[in-house]
């Protein structure tokens, strides 16, 4: 058995994020109280009470992801649950370079401080719009954007039949409305930007601007990279590869596929909701995939891997 650990981003949230494990776990409340410091308000409460609107914004989304991956994590490292790779999606990248000793959770936290003030600034601007579709591969989805006559791409390879398209507003609605009278299950995001494309530039080199001077150890496992899928191996300009990430297509699939073909057949991902879970399910059906958001979900893994509770 070779286990990698998976961290979940942006729109993996939900009200009570961390509550369940924290309770269990009071240790772990620590974690809530010293990332307040840093934030200015209280994660705890924000996580725990906050109503769906107020966990939209960034610089609350983003910090309520990152202190849930990296405290489930934690819960599952403590259970036994071992690994010698981590894989993030989006926001869950910095969770995954904690877990594997790149940085501590303070300088994860100021960094994600940092991603959200770029990416708000350049939501006011509201640089284009996502949205998902179902039931299509990849070359379908492909071959229809070549075809719109507007910007819009394939900007997030989530499962064989889940990709996420990005650009300008009209041709979002082009794609929508051409994959939706076919009969396919297509919704626009929530989001007002064209994420992981072009149209966030400006976010990027604002964000780079920000921490160029963030320090970063050598990972302590294996760490694969959320926009090539391939396996990280330098680390000496991280500061650029995570501004980098602002304006590059995701290609989970791809990274799913790479960590299979080194003889990765368990997965664990630690974070809000199963989301990644079920695209590795659809990705790789022969894996074991397992989850840690809740007491729930760990004391399922726990058994699963034949830990006793």
């Amino acid at each position: 058995m070779k286990t990698a650990f998976l961290f979940p981003g942006e729109n993996s949230q939900y009200i009570g994020m961390a509550r369940s494990l924290t309770e269990t776990y009071p240790k772990f409340l620590s974690y809530f109280y010293d990332m307040s410091q840093i934030l200015g308000y209280d994660l705890r409460l924000a996580c725990y009470c906050g109503d769906e609107t107020y966990l939209q914004r960034a610089s609350v989304m983003m910090p309520a992801i990152l202190i849930t991956d990296v405290i489930a994590y934690e819960v599952a490292k403590s259970k036994g649950m071992a690994f010698t790779a981590v894989a993030g999606y989006g926001v869950g990248e910095y969770a995954a370079m904690v877990a594997a000793g790149m940085i501590n959770l303070e300088t994860a936290m100021k960094l994600v401080i940092e991603r959200a003030k770029a990416l708000e600034y350049c939501e006011k601007m509201k640089p284009g719009s996502m949205a998902v579709i179902n039931g299509r591969t990849a070359e379908e989805v492909e071959k229809a954007c070549e075809e719109i006559d507007e910007f819009v791409i394939p900007a997030i390879y989530n499962s064989p039949d889940n990709i996420v398209v990005s650009g300008t507003d009209s041709a979002v609605d082009k794609i929508v409305h051409k994959f939706n009278s076919e009969g396919a299950h297509c919704t626009r995001t929530s989001l007002s930007c064209g994420y992981h494309t072009k149209l966030m530039q400006v976010a990027s080199e604002r964000f780079l601007e920000q921490i160029r001077f963030f320090k970063f150890n050598p990972p302590n496992c294996r760490y694969f990279a959320g926009d090539t899928g391939d396996e990280l191996k330098e680390f000496d300009n991280m500061p650029e590869y995570l501004a980098k990430q602002l304006t590059s297509q995701v290609n989970f699939v791809r990274e799913l596929e790479i960590m299979a073909e080194q003889g990765y057949d368990t997965f664990i991902e630690c974070g809000p909701m199963d989301i990644l879970s079920k695209f590795t399910q659809k990705t790789l059906p022969e894996a074991l995939v397992l989850n840690v958001e809740d007491m729930e979900s760990l004391k399922k893994s726990m058994a699963a891997l034949g830990i006793p509770d």
